[in-house]
């Protein structure tokens, strides 16, 4: 399979923030930004693999700077890192004073996708081709990345054996 650039994934979505996206803090509601990083990574992932996705995990959301009713967000994805069937996503919050045009990271995040095919199996992915400097930093920290999501994975199953399914009322 030939290796795709970083490029042909990546997705950008600018939207305001209005009144309903606003928490009592009035700075933007996480929940609402942590759906949109979804939304924005999983495009990237069907555009890279060109098959159907679904989300594996969200590795990491780091929330960096508060995002205020004056800013607007900009977010920013693509895929970093393959395995045979899985992608890293990487996600770039920006956001800017949409007054005094000021910008800042806002919250970084990874996800990772598994393409499926029409039986709903794994399947495999093309190799990404990283060809910005951000671009080869993240794919050269992906294997690592990738080994810490085995290992807390091996945990959650773990965790789950001993976890209840009874109700707790």
């Amino acid at each position: 399979m030939q290796a795709k650039p970083c490029g042909e994934s990546r997705v950008i979505k600018t939207s305001r923030v209005f009144p309903n996206d606003i928490n009592d803090h009035n700075t933007l509601f996480g929940g609402k930004l942590m759906s949109d990083i979804d939304m924005t990574a999983s495009i990237s992932a069907t555009r890279h693999s060109r098959a159907s996705v679904v989300t594996a995990s969200t590795d990491s959301v780091a929330f960096l700077a508060p995002v205020t009713p004056s800013d607007s967000v900009c977010l920013e994805s693509f895929v970093t890192w393959t395995g045979r069937s899985s992608m890293e996503v990487f996600v770039k919050v920006t956001a800017e004073d949409l007054r005094s045009g000021d910008r800042r990271i806002a919250a970084t995040a990874f996800l990772t996708f598994v393409a499926i095919d029409d039986a709903g199996l794994p399947t495999q992915v093309p190799p990404v081709l990283p060809e910005s400097d951000e671009e080869v930093q993240l794919n050269r920290s992906g294997d690592e990345r990738a080994e810490t999501r085995r290992a807390h994975r091996r945990q959650s199953q773990k965790m789950a054996e001993y976890l209840t399914t009874s109700r707790p009322w």
